[in-house]
C-alpha cells in the first residue's frame, strides 16, 4: 500500500499530503475512511489529468514541456457525433537542440504547384468558382477545423481525407495558419490552363485533388489512403510500409520469380486493358505476369489474396494508371523490385522526386509487351544494376514518403497556401467543426480501426522538415530534360535491340527457305528467341 500511495501519489500530485507515520496511525475506522478519501482523490486526480493538455516529462536528461492531446473518448453507444467543449491549444515547446532537417527534394513542387497564384494572390472569387467541382469546402480557424460538404465523395475518399488534415492539426497545434480550400476527391484533374492565359483572363480556382498533369491547374494534396482505404482492406500507410519491408526480406530478389508482375482492375481504363495482351499465352512470353483483381469476390474471402506485404514475389513490377493516376504506386515502389512504370499521364505529389532508370525503368505506353520484355531480359542480365534501382526507389519511399514528410508536405503546402489568401477566412454558414469524436465516434469496423490506428498521439516538439527553395528556371528546365533523355534512351536501346532481332529472324528465314544446314538453322532461330 506504501508502494502504491507513493508512486500513484507522485503521478497525482498529491505525494506528501500523506505520511507514512500518518498511514501507520490509522485504526480500522479510520483506514475504510481515509480508503473511501483516496479512491475519490484518485478519480478526481485521473479526471484532471486526463483533461490537462501539458504534463511535464523529462526527455534526454532535459526537462521540457510535453503537451498531451486529448483522446479519442466515445459514449456508451459509439455514436457520439458532436464535439466537446473548446480544449486550450497545447503551447509546444520546440527544442533548440533538435535541428529540423531539409525536406526532400519533390517539396520543390509545392512552390510550381501554387505559382499560377504567385502574382495575383487568391481571392474569395477564386476559391468560390471552384465550388461546383468539389466535394467539400475546408476552413481552419485558430487551429480548429470546419467543413461544408457539397456532393458525396467516391467511396471514403473524402472522411479519410479530412481525417489526415484532423491529424496534422494535432500534430502540429496552433500552427496551421487560418485558411479556406475547396477539394475534389474525384479522379482526374479538371482546371485547364489553357483556360486561363493572357491578360484578360481571370485567375484560375484553386482547387485541392490527388493528382494533376502537365495541361492542368489542380493544387496536388496528399491521397485519402495514406490514412487507411477501409473498403478494400489496405492498412494506414506508416503500417503497411512497415509490412512490405518485412515483406521485402522474405524472399531475395535473386530467389523471385524472374518475370514482371501486375495485379489490379483492368475494367477502369482502355490502357489496362491492353496490358493483359501482353500476358503469357501458348504461343508467347513477354516476360509478364499478370492478373485480374476481383475486389468484390476478395472482400467475400476476407481479403485473403490482396495482402500488399506478400507481393513481393517477382523481381519486377508493372505500374499502370487506371481511371487517372493510381494508389497502387507507391505501394509497388516500395517493394525492392524494379518498378516498370507504364507512360504515365498524371503524377501524384511525390513522383515527381523520382528518375527514371535510378528508381524506375520506363515503358513504352503504344508498344507496351515489347517493352517490358526488354526491361525483364536487361534487367536479367545485368543483375546487379536491376537491384541497385529497386533499392534505389525501396529507399525513396521508405526514408522520404514516410508519414513525418507526408504531414510535412500538407503542412508546408497549407501553409504556402495560406500566404497568398488576399482575404481573413471565416466559418461558413453551413459548416460543422471537425474533431475526433465527430469523426471517428460514429465509424465502424474497419474504417473506425483504421482511424483509431492512424490517431496522431502527441504533437510534435520539432519543427517541420525545412522546405527547400523553388527551383530556378534553368534548373528546372535541366531537370524536366534530364528525365526526357533518360527516357528517350531506353527507346532507343529498345529500337535498337528489337531491329536487330527482326533482321536475325529475316536472316534465319531466308537460310531456311535455302535449304540451309539444319543445324545451323536451328541454332539462328534460338538466338532470336
Amino acid at each position: 500500500m506504501k508502494r502504491f500511495l507513493s508512486v500513484f501519489g507522485k503521478g497525482l500530485g498529491i505525494h506528501g499530503l500523506i505520511s507514512d507515520t500518518t498511514y501507520r496511525g490509522l485504526n480500522k475506522a479510520g483506514a475504510k475512511a481515509f480508503t473511501v478519501v483516496f479512491v475519490v482523490v484518485v478519480v478526481v486526480g485521473a479526471y484532471i489529468s486526463a483533461s490537462w493538455s501539458d504534463a511535464e516529462v523529462i526527455i534526454s536528461g532535459r526537462s521540457s514541456t510535453k503537451p498531451l492531446l486529448h483522446p479519442l473518448i466515445c459514449s456508451s453507444d459509439n455514436q457520439t457525433q458532436t464535439c466537446p467543449p473548446k480544449r486550450p491549444i497545447p503551447t509546444v515547446q520546440i527544442l533548440d537542440d533538435v535541428k529540423s532537417p531539409s525536406c526532400p527534394d519533390y517539396f520543390r513542387w509545392i512552390h510550381e504547384d501554387l505559382r499560377p497564384w504567385k502574382a495575383t494572390g487568391i481571392s474569395k472569387e477564386m476559391v468560390e468558382r471552384a465550388k461546383g467541382a468539389a466535394n467539400f469546402r475546408l476552413v481552419v480557424l485558430n487551429g480548429t477545423a470546419y467543413v461544408e460538404k457539397f456532393r458525396a465523395a467516391i467511396q471514403t475518399r473524402d472522411v479519410f481525407t479530412l481525417w489526415g488534415i484532423l491529424q496534422l492539426l494535432r500534430l502540429y497545434p496552433g500552427r496551421v495558419p487560418d485558411l479556406e480550400l475547396m477539394f475534389d476527391c474525384f479522379d482526374r484533374p479538371i482546371v485547364k490552363s489553357r483556360d486561363y492565359r493572357g491578360r484578360n483572363s481571370s485567375g484560375p480556382p484553386p482547387l485541392f485533388r490527388y493528382c494533376g498533369d502537365k495541361d492542368t491547374l489542380d493544387i496536388v494534396f496528399p491521397d485519402w489512403s495514406f490514412w487507411g482505404w477501409a473498403e478494400i482492406n489496405i492498412s494506414p500507410w506508416h503500417l503497411l510500409l512497415k509490412n512490405i519491408k518485412e515483406g521485402n526480406e522474405r524472399i531475395k530478389w535473386m530467389d523471385r520469380e524472374p518475370y514482371a508482375y501486375w495485379k489490379g482492375n483492368p475494367s477502369v481504363a482502355a490502357p489496362r486493358r491492353d496490358l493483359l495482351k501482353c500476358n503469357v499465352s501458348e504461343t508467347q512470353d513477354w516476360n509478364a505476369r499478370l492478373y485480374v483483381q476481383d475486389w468484390i469476390s476478395e472482400s467475400q474471402q476476407g481479403f485473403k489474396q490482396s495482402d500488399l506485404a506478400n507481393q513481393c514475389t517477382h523481381r519486377y513490377k508493372i505500374y499502370i494508371e487506371g481511371y487517372a493516376w493510381s494508389v497502387s504506386e507507391k505501394y509497388i515502389l516500395a517493394c525492392n523490385s524494379p518498378t516498370l512504370i507504364v507512360k504515365p499521364q498524371y503524377y501524384d505529389f511525390f513522383v515527381r522526386g523520382l528518375m527514371p532508370m535510378q528508381h524506375y525503368w520506363p515503358i513504352r505506353g503504344d508498344k507496351k509487351c515489347q517493352s517490358i520484355k526488354f526491361a525483364v531480359d536487361w534487367g536479367n542480365d545485368k543483375k546487379e544494376k536491376a537491384q541497385d534501382m529497386g533499392n534505389a526507389a525501396s529507399s525513396f519511399i521508405q526514408e522520404e514518403l514516410k508519414m513525418d514528410y507526408v504531414y510535412d508536405y500538407m503542412f508546408h503546402l497549407l501553409n504556402e497556401y495560406a500566404k497568398l489568401l488576399r482575404y481573413k477566412p471565416t466559418k461558413p454558414k453551413n459548416a460543422v467543426e471537425l474533431c475526433l469524436e465527430s469523426m471517428a465516434c460514429p465509424a465502424k469496423g474497419l474504417e473506425k480501426k483504421f482511424m483509431v490506428e492512424s490517431m496522431v498521439k502527441a504533437p510534435k516538439e520539432s519543427s517541420p522538415c525545412t522546405l527547400p527553395p523553388p527551383f530556378r528556371p534553368s534548373a528546372l528546365r535541366g531537370l524536366l530534360k534530364k528525365k526526357e533523355d533518360s527516357i528517350k534512351q531506353v527507346e532507343v536501346w529498345e529500337k535498337g535491340h528489337w531491329r536487330a532481332k527482326t533482321a536475325r529472324f529475316r536472316f534465319c528465314f531466308l537460310m531456311e527457305r535455302r535449304g540451309c544446314n539444319l543445324v545451323k538453322v536451328i541454332s539462328c532461330n534460338k538466338k532470336t528467341m
